[in-house]
């Protein structure tokens, strides 16, 4: 695998309804630049990694555990691992980059989406 790649040439993968993203992973971590439709909603979850966000586009609203809080362009997020958390999206939808560790290798089963252009920048 080449160390140098542009991330719009990585398959686009379905993580949720609305929720898609292309990774690029290390050997202990996973990039990940999510594309979020207007109003989508990311069922609460947890997961083994730990998870460091920043919202690029649009807005975003998370609880994790008890806390909340709206961010958008700039907001950053960090969720501990198996902490439970979840996401409802801005009218106008959102793209966000999203750090995990160890790898997301459960994403490796999810279905790959017909190829698009990037909705950003």
């Amino acid at each position: 695998m080449p160390n140098l790649r542009d991330i719009t040439d990585q398959p686009l993968i379905r993580v949720w309804d609305g929720v898609a993203a292309r990774t690029l992973e290390g050997e202990r971590i996973t990039l990940a630049l999510v594309e979020l439709d207007p109003d989508a909603v990311v069922p609460e979850h947890r997961h083994p990694n730990e998870q460091l966000g920043m919202v690029i586009r649009g807005t975003v609203h998370f609880r994790i555990g008890t806390e909340e809080r709206t961010f958008g362009p700039g907001g950053t997020w960090r969720i501990l691992a198996n902490e439970p958390h979840e996401v409802r999206v801005g009218p106008e939808g959102a793209q966000v980059i999203d750090i995990f560790s160890p790898v997301r290798e459960d994403w490796h089963r999810l279905p790959v989406l017909p190829s698009r252009p990037p909705r950003w920048p």
